[in-house]
């Protein structure tokens, strides 16, 4: 223990000879001890690395009774740990970012599949009878009343009602491929309020 005591003592006040003494003396077994931890031997080789490089820069800074071999097997143990909880991190980080990616393909998906539908209702819309779209876009887009269409447009309002009819079953038919598209979108904006 004395000897132990008097080669970390050389290492505070940096010697290059003693502290490579101490770095190959113990080296093996610490590096066979993080490899309990990590069941990789140039990870645990790293880690030990590690300890001693930290160590070395800080020798002149570390009281004198503190490296001993139960501070390098700590210390070999928190490099070890530390090393597994980044790995952990960067593997979560990792699938998230998988995740995250999918749902942009799929919202990219989405999103073509709207404006494919955008297209065809307008398509839609532009085949419809001229009064009956305008009815019809006055009273979805418009978000006015059969009433105030028919006192806008001088009609009846069983006018409005039959030709919004006619424009319902229409559209209906024309976007019929566009159904299981406009649940799923519809859906999915429900789902995020």
């Amino acid at each position: 223990m004395k000897a132990e005591l008097n080669l970390i003592h050389q290492i505070n006040t940096g010697g290059e000879v003693v502290f490579e003494k101490v770095f190959k003396q113990y080296f093996k077994a610490l590096q066979n001890y993080a490899y309990t931890m990590l069941n990789d031997l140039d990870v645990a080789e790293e880690m030990v690395q590690n300890v001693f490089l930290k160590i070395w820069e800080k020798r002149e800074i570390l009281p004198r009774d503190t490296i001993t071999a139960s501070y390098l097997y700590k210390s070999v143990y928190h490099e070890s740990l530390n090393h597994l909880r980044h790995q952990k991190v960067k593997s979560l980080y990792q699938q998230r970012t998988l995740y995250s990616m999918k749902n942009e393909t799929g919202s990219a998906s989405d999103r073509i599949k709207l404006r494919q539908l955008e297209e065809h209702l307008q398509k839609a819309l532009n085949d419809l009878p001229q009064q009956c779209r305008t009815i019809f876009q006055m009273s979805r887009f418009d978000e006015l009343r059969y009433r105030e269409i028919a006192e806008k447009l001088g009609i009846s309002i069983k006018t409005v009602e039959g030709q919004m009819g006619k424009a319902l079953r229409l559209m209906r038919i024309k976007l019929v491929d566009f159904l299981p598209i406009m649940i799923g979108f519809f859906n999915s904006i429900l789902m995020l309020k």
